[in-house]
């Protein structure tokens, strides 16, 4: 069947079949679909929608498009399971989450990617770290995998190949948002991973990818049903995103903070309850854990015992970092020659924070992409962020700004002054988790 067909049919409004859909996902791969194919395929569907078989193909036909990975060849002792964020700002959960499942048992092939607009990468935060390896070997991925339990490495090549480019040209035609090619998109990569079961973490508020509380939950049970559809176990945690998760935003401040949690440091935080509701999501939905109960204690035991930051540190070490990174982090990390507080400018409690605009800030400061191929400044960012609900008086730090210079930190000052609400009286703060959807919950 000729491509400009399968277009014309989705832009009458007609439903693809897998077949069809798989046909134009492998030639996106391949390259015998041209872009303007490509951006009318998308704009078709941006403007038709998908039913949800229809999207359930694309989905699999995005996960198809290029390697599958299988792991029955390792014998793995136990379960392959992997967690995915829309992002954030502060959200290292990542780096906290995988070694943390691996020392409770499970097997965690994290393909993970960078920093999008205001939202922090995963590999841009690893990258702080000296020698890590993000693009190793496929033996190397897969021993790590079998061995420490945790590998977190950036997308290869051959894994869903069609989403790259399928991703490229829904960025400069106007059909991002489009809810089912979002699905398939986030799923079509992770499913390739070969995953028994995923957990997802879609944000919610001032922060989060979609831009109201409503369209978050339709994504997170649009990924439910789909992901479920496609044969693999599938829940969502919808989390609070109207503050910055971690009291700091930057790369190698990030890493800090998740060694913070990894060594047992800090069971208080907003990251570490949001990383305990999601890894326990995770132990009892791949069987690892009977219930939250259970779930819980093994994952506080294996803080207790070290075997969660030693799960880390093997895995830093596997993929070229320093062997002794864990204990002498301090060390290796690079820091900022400029910390500037920025001052509460009157008396107040924190009622309501942009936490976009303080993502946009770091990557400002260097610590994101303007543009594609821009460099990482790992120094920079933010810290000491102050919360919703904190009472400050004039006078009193907001935050402080990790900057290559005094001249970046002062030019963002006033405006990172301006992202904090302060006003009297007690604050209304949401919940951490607004919801859990698993599939017997849609509707």
């Amino acid at each position: 069947m000729l491509i400009q067909e399968i277009i014309r049919r989705k832009r009458d409004g007609q439903t693809l079949d897998r077949q069809m859909l798989d046909l134009v996902m492998r030639g996106i791969a391949d390259d015998t679909v041209g872009d303007a194919q490509i951006g009318a395929f998308a704009m078709a569907v941006y403007l038709n929608g998908m039913h949800e078989a229809e999207a359930t193909a694309l989905t699999e036909a995005i996960r198809d498009s290029g390697q599958v990975l299988s792991w029955d060849d390792l014998d793995l002792a136990g379960p392959v399971l992997d967690k995915h964020s829309t992002g954030g700002v502060g959200d290292l959960v990542s780096l906290v989450l995988g070694p943390w499942i691996a020392a409770c048992g499970g097997h965690v092939p994290m393909i993970s990617g960078r920093g999008l607009g205001h939202t922090g990468g995963t590999l841009d935060k690893l990258e702080s770290i000296p020698g890590y390896d993000i693009t190793p070997s496929e033996a190397t991925f897969r021993r790590l995998v079998q061995e420490v339990g945790v590998a977190i490495i950036g997308q290869t090549g051959a894994l869903a190949p069609a989403d790259k480019r399928l991703y490229g040209v829904r960025d400069v035609t106007a059909t991002v948002e489009s809810l089912p090619l979002i699905v398939a998109s986030i799923l079509g990569k992770k499913l390739a991973c070969g995953l028994g079961s995923l957990v997802m973490d879609v944000k919610v508020g001032s922060g989060a990818f979609m831009p109201t509380p409503e369209a978050s939950r339709e994504l997170a049970e649009a990924i439910v049903a789909t992901g479920c559809a496609a044969g693999t176990r599938t829940s969502v945690l919808l989390t609070d995103m109207n503050q910055p998760l971690a009291r700091c935003a930057g790369n190698a401040l990030e890493v800090a903070a998740a060694l913070e949690v990894l060594r047992g440091d800090d069971r208080h935080s907003r990251l570490y309850r949001v990383t305990q509701a999601l890894a326990s999501e995770m132990l009892i939905q791949s069987g690892l854990a009977r219930d939250a109960q259970d779930a819980e204690r093994r994952l506080a035991q294996t803080l207790d015992n070290g075997a969660a930051l030693e799960r880390f540190g093997r895995m830093v070490h596997g993929l070229g970092g320093p062997a002794d990174f864990t204990q002498r982090a301090a060390h290796y990390l690079p820091t900022a020659p400029v910390v500037h507080e920025v001052a509460a400018p009157r008396d107040g409690v924190v009622h309501a924070i942009d936490t976009r605009a303080l993502g946009l800030a770091v990557v400002e400061l260097g610590g994101g992409r303007r543009n594609a191929g821009d460099a990482i400044d790992p120094r920079v960012g933010l810290s000491h962020i102050a919360e919703l609900g904190q009472t400050l008086s004039a006078g009193e730090p907001l935050l402080r700004v990790h900057a290559a210079d005094r001249e970046a930190a002062e030019a963002l000052s006033a405006r990172l002054s301006d992202a904090f609400h302060l006003e009297a009286g007690a604050a209304d703060i949401p919940p951490l988790v607004h919801a859990t959807l698993r599939q017997e919950d849609l509707p």
